[in-house]
């Protein structure tokens, strides 16, 4: 059985990134992505083996789009500003591609290399935005999953509603990465 004409992995990445920010990554099944373009299920293994492998290349494709955003927001500023331009790109990645971002998340599995080097790249990158602040090898990397979990966190809980109030929800973030610059120094080691 030969692939349907117009049909390669990479359309199959980019309807399964569509349905899962309508569905929820949970909500991406290979029956589903096999409606979305009109192809019989089986069709779907010609391309990849199995819905594992599909997340796979979702989470990879995620953290390629996230990095590329976050990597162009940084572009001529440094410091304090490069925290916020970075981190504003991280939020708005996750607000407006709500299930793609949920799939870049996971930990790599070791051994996948394209996994691996797409979840590197952003690490890398904040890394690189904090290495300004001198806080050591570990200190940097205490740093980044600080950020990233306060990015995250209100991430997550803008996409979910869990801001009712009435406030500038910029504002608030702005504010929060501010609060995270000055308290920044209580991140550094002596490695």
């Amino acid at each position: 059985m030969s692939p349907r004409a117009g049909l390669d992995t990479q359309t199959l990445v980019l309807a399964a990134a569509e349905l899962a920010d309508e569905h929820g990554m949970e909500g991406v099944t290979l029956a589903l992505l096999a409606a979305k373009l009109g192809v019989r299920s089986p069709s779907l293994y010609n391309h990849v083996n199995g819905l594992k492998e599909l997340r796979i290349l979702l989470a990879t494709h995620g953290l390629q789009l996230l990095y590329a955003d976050m990597s162009a927001a940084i572009k001529g500023v440094s410091g304090g500003e490069a925290v916020h331009a970075i981190s504003r790109a991280y939020v708005k990645f996750a607000q407006q591609r709500p299930g793609l971002y949920e799939t870049t998340l996971q930990a790599p599995e070791e051994g996948n290399a394209g996994l691996e080097e797409a979840g590197a790249k952003p690490l890398q990158l904040i890394i690189s935005v904090l290495s300004g602040y001198e806080l050591g090898k570990s200190g940097e990397l205490h740093a980044v999953r600080g950020l990233r979990s306060i990015l995250h966190g209100f991430a997550a809980l803008r996409n979910k509603g869990g801001f009712g109030m009435p406030l500038d929800l910029e504002e608030s973030l702005i504010r929060l990465i501010d609060a995270y610059i000055a308290g920044i120094g209580c991140m550094r080691t002596g490695d």
